[in-house]
């Protein structure tokens, strides 16, 4: 299993970026898949993912309304639109799979996700 994020950059307060997680050793849509960050001195949180549990994508508070995650199966591409950034969203961002069901802790923190790929970093300025 293979994960890799990019389109990370820095951005001014209120643009935009899209992520890119490319997957590959592993039958894309039969796995859970989600964005994770970690920032500076933080703990990590589950930004955005999509379970397979129901069909309803699991977005982080912080993020509902500005964040939107969506894949292409065809692709074994997860993406990631991150619009009206905000500083706080400064944080390396991580993907990773699992096989389903997943819990709310491991949307929430990645718990138990055993599948990484390599981070891609987001910097906001103010």
């Amino acid at each position: 299993v293979q994960l890799q994020a990019s389109g990370g950059g820095l951005v001014q307060t209120g643009g935009s970026l899209r992520l890119s997680c490319a997957a590959s050793g592993f039958t894309f849509d039969d796995y859970a898949i989600g964005w994770f960050r970690q920032a500076p001195g933080k703990e990590r949180e589950g930004v955005s993912c999509i379970s397979r549990n129901d069909g309803s994508p699991y977005y982080a508070d912080s993020v509902k309304g500005r964040f939107t995650i969506s894949s292409d199966n065809a692709k074994n591409t997860l993406y990631l639109q991150m619009n009206s950034l905000k500083p706080e969203d400064t944080a390396v961002y991580y993907c990773a799979a699992e096989r389903p069901p997943i819990t709310i802790a491991t949307m929430k923190h990645g718990i138990g996700m055993d599948y990484w790929g390599k981070g891609t970093l987001v910097t906001v300025s103010s």
